[in-house]
């Protein structure tokens, strides 16, 4: 299935101004806004972390990778240009899981 086709299957994330990704000290790692450019990122992993208890466990990471479908390769193929995707292909391969804070809009 297409990114594209992915994202009119999740739940809206409308309501959501940004998440906060936390390390386990509860630092932000990372912010997705929701915002062009950002907002199919912000649905993904909105998304995960309902599905997962608030966190993006390496479980999580690998299912939000299949859901970003086409993207993955191009990902892979030019590192940084997709720092969300590149997360979660890191991510997937460890063992720590990740809280994922929602700010609301």
């Amino acid at each position: 299935m297409l990114f594209s086709e992915r994202l009119k299957q999740l739940p809206s994330a409308s309501h959501l101004a940004a998440l906060h990704l936390l390390g386990a000290d509860g630092q932000v790692l990372a912010t997705i806004e929701n915002k062009p450019g950002q907002t199919g990122s912000m649905v993904v992993y909105a998304a995960l972390a309902a599905l997962y208890g608030g966190r993006i466990t390496p479980q999580a990471a690998t299912l939000g990778l299949e859901w970003y479908a086409e993207h993955v390769a191009d990902a892979q193929a030019h590192p940084g240009k997709h720092p969300n995707i590149d997360r979660l292909l890191a991510w997937a391969q460890g063992s720590e899981s990740f809280a994922v804070q929602a700010v609301a809009a």
